[in-house]
């Protein structure tokens, strides 16, 4: 079997609980799918003035399934053993073998390459480099402390990608968009980085977390979030979004303030919570905000 079966394993019931499908979407994170994709298709209901056929809505979200799946596989290889030193993802190489990993890491890549190919010509073109920087943001705490912000980056190519995939060209309104995600990623990792200063700071792994403390940190993400709000805002001006766009983002504002609210406490449990739910909420409501100005 390429999974694991760890049933027998003290302390690990519940890591090895499920069927393969249900672990490997544990290791992958598969839940957090939620924070990119919705605006990668919102970028995509822009591009398309509210109407993307069905073909290109449904090659958007393969690919975007496949490279972060391809991604998520690359980050737990190259850290297996760092994580398994670090005792918040000590489990997780519980969930599948390595060889799994390295199985299931191929066959995302390269079918993100097929699928990216069969959408149009700079979509060919392009779905290399946007693997390279998905994969590069995983390298990037070994050699700077910049490393949240090139997850963001990772993240942004989502958006810029789906414009490109409907309009086959690109624009200033996804480039705004992306960089607001940038800002936004980057902001919620300082937060969820700060579970780790300890460990970072005692292996030599590189964050602002460790450099800046956790105190400057959370006021860097505040900076942050306030920019990713500015940018949601410059996005709707450039796509020429209406009022019920705008209507949304003052929900916007109340998630990312929910989020610093618990995070300003420096409690564990608070910060998954807020970390999920505002997060998810944020990209749920830019979507929703996007697909009704458009449509109605």
């Amino acid at each position: 079997m390429l999974l694991v079966d760890s049933k027998d394993r003290q302390g690990e019931a519940k890591i090895g609980s499920g069927g393969p499908l249900a672990r490997f979407f544990r290791l992958i994170r598969f839940s957090h799918t939620v924070f990119a994709l919705p605006f990668a298709l919102g970028a995509l209901v822009v591009a398309a003035n509210g109407r993307p056929s069905l073909r290109t809505l449904l090659l958007v979200v393969t690919c975007m399934v496949f490279a972060r799946t391809a991604a998520m596989l690359f980050n737990r290889l190259i850290d297996w053993s760092l994580d398994q030193r670090n005792p918040r993802t000590a489990s997780r190489h519980l969930l599948v073998s390595k060889s799994a990993a390295i199985i299931l890491f191929t066959i995302s890549s390269a079918a993100f390459l097929f699928t990216a190919a069969t959408i149009n010509r700079l979509t060919f073109m392009l779905a290399p480099i946007a693997l390279a920087v998905v994969f590069f943001y995983s390298l990037t705490k070994r050699f700077t402390s910049a490393t949240h912000f090139f997850l963001g980056l990772a993240l942004a190519v989502a958006p810029v990608g789906a414009w490109i995939a409907q309009t086959g060209g690109i624009d200033l309104a996804p480039l705004v968009l992306g960089l607001g995600v940038i800002c936004w990623v980057a902001g919620f990792d300082l937060i969820y980085a700060t579970q780790d200063y300890d460990f970072d700071r005692r292996e030599g792994i590189r964050s602002l977390v460790v450099k800046l403390g956790i105190a400057h940190s959370l006021r860097v993400a505040q900076f942050l979030h306030l920019a990713m709000f500015a940018a949601l805002i410059v996005f709707g001006i450039t796509a020429q979004l209406g009022l019920i766009y705008y209507g949304g983002m003052p929900l916007v504002a109340a998630a990312l303030f929910y989020e610093h609210r618990n995070a300003s406490k420096l409690d564990l449990a608070g910060i998954n919570r807020a970390f999920f739910q505002s997060n998810a909420f944020v990209s749920a409501v830019f979507l929703v905000a996007v697909c009704v100005d458009r449509w109605v």
